[in-house]
């Protein structure tokens, strides 16, 4: 029987989503927290992972990981949510005062 591969999206800082496909999620996780997983976890490190998917072969997670990265960000949003994800609560900044522009 054939090892099942996993497409995963991770919520990183600045609000971006990354969207991969791995054997071993748990061992993937790990190394983007390292700061080994991929360039763009890097620069803007995961918050939590936000969705994992199941699929039968390697084949099956890499097109629908293709399917998901040519998808616009407002419908990736939309789609994680409709399958179960969690995206983290915005953050909100330390100042929150609201002031009149300057005259």
């Amino acid at each position: 029987m054939a090892r099942p591969w996993f497409l995963y999206v991770l919520a990183c800082q600045g609000g971006g989503l990354y969207t991969g496909v791995t054997p071993d999620v748990a061992r993937r996780w790990a190394a983007h927290l390292a700061g080994k997983g991929a360039r763009y976890t890097r620069s803007f490190p995961p918050q939590q992972l936000a969705l994992v998917v199941e699929f039968a072969s390697k084949g099956e997670a890499l097109s629908a990981e293709r399917a998901v990265k040519a998808m616009r960000a407002a419908d990736k949003r939309a789609w994680l949510l409709s399958c179960g994800g969690q995206l983290p609560a915005p953050s909100i900044s330390a100042d929150t005062s609201v002031r009149p522009l300057a005259a």
